[in-house]
């Protein structure tokens, strides 16, 4: 399988309620049109850690290796994304 870097949108949890981040990550391309995600390199132009926040207020707020976990191993849609 080919190994690709992706930028795609997704949604994160803060006490404000979702909010949309653009995340980058490492794939596995499983045909021409989909990829399986391996590991999630950064949100929003960001190095993942425990505490992230989209603006910096508090409000803001989520924990980013909970959102790198989940999207490991989900299956992305190559036309939602960008191939970096």
């Amino acid at each position: 399988m080919e190994t690709v870097t992706i930028k795609y949108k997704g949604t994160v949890l803060t006490p404000a309620g979702f909010r949309s981040v653009e995340m980058t990550a490492k794939a596995d391309k499983i045909s021409d049109k989909r990829a399986k995600v391996l590991e999630l390199i950064e949100i929003d132009g960001e190095e993942i850690k425990a505490n992230m926040s989209r603006t910096g207020a508090n409000r803001q707020k989520f924990y980013g290796i909970g959102v790198a976990s989940r999207e490991e191993g989900k299956i992305k849609n190559l036309s939602t994304c960008q191939i970096v």
